[in-house]
């Protein structure tokens, strides 16, 4: 048993210090109207981009958080984020790593919108590799192919949009929450 009075101090975490003017929000933030809650099973053959957006987009769901709970992937491609050498920013993603067919073990997966209004997954999940080795990252969601029929637990943020833009901070395109259109809002008597 450890005796926490006298064991030693941990190490102080390091700082990261972003290369641009510290925003004058930390966090950002929006309530969203209603929450409804889903439970897809990812089509096999699809990517992932379109196994997740296809249906949520048939529900009238724009905006989502997610959690992928596990399954075969039969191809899987994902970047992780090294400090950048550059001092640009704190870390940059490395090009797509080829991970071959994997297991997923778990995932978060956020539904939003790029620049141009499109939709758009932005995944980090923890998957091992068919030599064993347990890997995680921020998952190529249009190139990565499921094998079997993924369970994804999805909840809708209605009345939220969630989009790309570049932050003066990090020098980095962020998902950022923006009230929706009011034509996005409408009620949808869809269910699953």
């Amino acid at each position: 048993m450890t005796d926490f009075t006298t064991a030693q101090p941990l190490p102080r975490p390091r700082t990261l210090v972003h290369p641009g003017p510290v925003g004058a929000i930390r966090i950002e933030h929006r309530h969203a109207n209603r929450g409804r809650h889903f439970r897809l099973g990812l089509e096999p053959g699809r990517t992932l981009q379109d196994a997740i957006i296809e249906p949520l987009l048939a529900l009238g769901v724009r905006a989502a958080s997610m959690t992928l709970l596990g399954g075969r992937l039969s191809r899987l491609l994902y970047c992780v984020a090294p400090p950048d050498p550059t001092g640009a920013r704190v870390a940059n993603y490395t090009r797509p790593i080829e991970a071959g067919a994997a297991t997923l073990i778990f995932g978060n997966a956020t539904l939003g919108c790029n620049g141009r209004g499109e939709p758009l997954v932005h995944c980090h999940a923890t998957f091992a590799c068919d030599d064993g080795r347990v890997r995680g990252g921020h998952i190529v969601v249009d190139r990565s192919v499921a094998q079997s029929a993924i369970p994804v637990l999805a909840t809708s943020l209605d009345g939220i949009e969630l989009r790309i833009t570049q932050d003066d901070e990090t020098h980095m395109p962020l998902m950022r929450p923006f009230e929706a259109a009011a034509n996005e809002m409408e009620e949808t008597p869809h269910a699953v």
